[in-house]
């Protein structure tokens, strides 16, 4: 087995050349650090939103219930709804990013959600209307 070298074997050295690490990123390239035993990488945020919302599929299905508009995420656990879709899609948003907030907090250990680490990115590093968007069109 390889092991990852790092392009900055420690923080020290990452921080004296921040600019260069900021530079090489934003021409698409994911710099590595290396923290004590763990490596982490620092990439451009509108590239790797894109990357989770074109493989994380939403899923999504929209019907109508005893007048009201409802959204679900199939084969997860979200469900809204509203008088109006946008206003069930609104709901479901607002649910995501109580979700996110709630798994950074204290279910990113729980087994049953560590899966969903990719999707809390995906909410973290998206607006309100690129949510939408991901939601309506099934994924980018």
């Amino acid at each position: 087995m390889s092991l990852i070298v790092p392009d900055y074997d420690s923080m020290a050295s990452a921080r004296k050349s921040f600019g260069a690490v900021l530079d090489s990123a934003e021409r698409g390239r994911a710099v590595t650090i290396r923290r004590h035993s763990k490596t982490a990488a620092v990439v451009q945020v509108d590239q790797l939103r894109a990357y989770f919302a074109s493989t994380l599929n939403a899923h999504a299905e929209v019907f109508s219930e005893d007048g009201r508009w409802v959204v679900l995420l199939r084969g997860r656990s979200f469900v809204s709804e509203g008088l109006t879709v946008d206003e069930a899609i609104d709901d479901l948003i607002a649910s995501l990013r109580e979700y996110a907030e709630d798994w950074e907090d204290r279910l990113s250990s729980a087994s049953n959600h560590q899966a969903n680490w990719a999707l809390v990115q995906l909410i973290t590093l998206s607006t309100d209307d690129e949510l939408r968007a991901w939601i309506e069109n099934g994924g980018e």
